[in-house]
């Protein structure tokens, strides 16, 4: 919702599984919403990996009406700064529907960058992360540098929090001064078996394995504290919601999906990323927790309130290590208590929240131009209560109780933080046609590629057949 009080809603939304792009995931949110990209009146395209004006060559395929689009990078948050920046527009009072589609194709191994010509913008907090090492128990570290830079920010989360941490201590002695590597390496290995037997119910997942802890700390080591299957994958993919006023809603008749942006914040980094002497900082803990704060003031609770009401989160795990460090950010614990946290189950069903029922980065992919659109894609799906397998919500009628919400939060170095606090709002009907009468099938928890047919369906009446023959299904 925007300061000046306009309500926005997420009235379509589709998911690719993470091998497919923008067309495909286009196509199936507005077949969800039941509209043409006729009613679309501007759009943000998101992705890191492609050249200038890559947006419109996507978007081209289904109407060349003129519209404004805007291309979008910001790092791994990049999709949810293309809802942000639709949502604005909607909220600010500008227009009725805004799409906000992302995709990404990447390249095999460890992020890199596309200009080596010059310095990568990231470099900087690469180095001030290396040069923290020596303050942490571990010593140096090894390792890609994303990897490396979170698994450090959490090895300074366990140093500060450690002689508390019983939980780590009746899995082996616990130093007082030195805290054994090892131990850590179980916890982080705890957090990633749980998003990786979530993902079994997930097929839009990149990996459907299920992979026990065990597995997890056998897989090859990346940094001394993180195993590759700690480790988000590089993926292709691609993720569209459509953010609607109340009007377009009522309009169109669609309450019995609409979903209420109710909060939402950007943010970026403040001073203390580098003056604070803080691993944890360098890789956005500061600002994680800054943006939740913003978002929770936003939806009127006072200082620590409202987490009690969220029963459903999907959070920016691109290495288990920044799960543990998020949880803490974001308000879900006590400062300090992420381990107590995933001690104690409150991370995943039959717990206090549902932590990444999709399976996460880690096991669902992270393309990163799309990532943030589907954490809001599985939200989303979770309070229309179609998520089948992966159903985590059912209090709805119960407006005090846990449940209520679901929360978003995607970060991207460099820096951005985008966190979206949404719910099912009170005109909310139950019955009548849906995106999944139109789509033919449930796509909160089934995976199944469009058609010509599907294209012809949604696209604009102003078109060009040039680029549609091109069109790639």
């Amino acid at each position: 919702m925007s300061p000046k009080g306009h309500r926005t809603f997420i009235v379509g939304v589709g998911c690719t599984a993470f091998s497919k792009m923008g067309l495909e995931a286009a196509t199936k949110a507005l077949l969800d919403a039941g509209i043409t990209y006729d009613e679309v009146q501007a759009a943000f395209v998101g992705y890191c990996y492609g050249d200038s004006t890559t947006g419109q060559r996507a978007l081209y395929q289904l109407g060349m009406t003129g519209i404004p689009i805007t291309n979008v990078n910001n790092n791994c948050s990049t999709g949810s700064t293309a809802l942000y920046n639709a949502n604005t527009l909607v909220g600010a009072g500008l227009y009725d529907c805004v799409l906000a589609l992302g995709f990404e194709r990447m390249a095999r191994g460890s992020l890199g960058t596309n200009f080596p010509d010059r310095e990568s913008p990231t470099a900087v907090f690469g180095a001030s992360s290396i040069q923290l090492e020596e303050t942490l128990s571990a010593g140096e570290n090894h390792g890609p540098g994303a990897p490396r830079m979170f698994a450090n920010g959490a090895q300074e989360y366990f140093d500060k929090f450690g002689g508390n941490i019983d939980h780590l201590a009746r899995i082996g002695k616990l130093g007082r001064m030195r805290i054994d590597v090892r131990l850590f390496t179980t916890t982080y290995a705890v957090v990633a078996s749980k998003n990786h037997k979530h993902s079994v119910n997930n097929p839009y997942s990149q990996f459907r394995d299920g992979w026990s802890v065990e597995q997890v700390l056998a897989a090859p080591k990346i940094t001394k504290q993180l195993t590759k299957f700690m480790c988000s994958p590089t993926s292709d993919g691609g993720g569209c919601c459509i953010i609607a006023s109340e009007g377009f809603v009522h309009k169109h008749g669609l309450e019995n999906q609409a979903i209420e942006i109710v909060a939402q914040a950007l943010t970026t980094d403040d001073p203390t990323t580098f003056e604070s002497n803080s691993a944890m900082n360098v890789v956005g803990y500061t600002m994680s927790k800054n943006c939740a704060d913003q978002v929770f003031a936003q939806a009127g609770f006072k200082d620590g309130e409202g987490r009690d009401q969220v029963g459903v989160v999907e959070l920016h795990d691109c290495f288990a290590a920044n799960e543990l460090l998020t949880y803490d950010a974001l308000g879900l614990c006590e400062h300090g208590q992420a381990h107590k946290m995933v001690e104690r189950g409150d991370n995943t069903y039959g717990g206090k929240y549902v932590v990444n029922p999709s399976g996460g980065l880690e096991a669902k992919g992270h393309p990163l131009g799309a990532t943030g659109l589907g954490m809001h894609f599985y939200i989303t799906m979770q309070l229309r209560q179609w998520a089948g397998p992966m159903q985590a919500l059912g209090l709805f009628d119960v407006p005090d109780k846990r449940g209520k919400y679901g929360l978003i939060h995607n970060i991207g170095l460099g820096g951005a933080v985008v966190c979206s606090l949404l719910r099912r709002p009170e005109f909310y009907k139950e019955g009548g046609e849906d995106g999944r009468k139109r789509l033919g099938y449930n796509h909160g928890h089934e995976c199944r590629s469009i058609t010509r047919q599907d294209v012809d369906k949604v696209k604009a009446q102003k078109n060009s057949p040039y680029i549609l023959q091109l069109a790639k299904l």
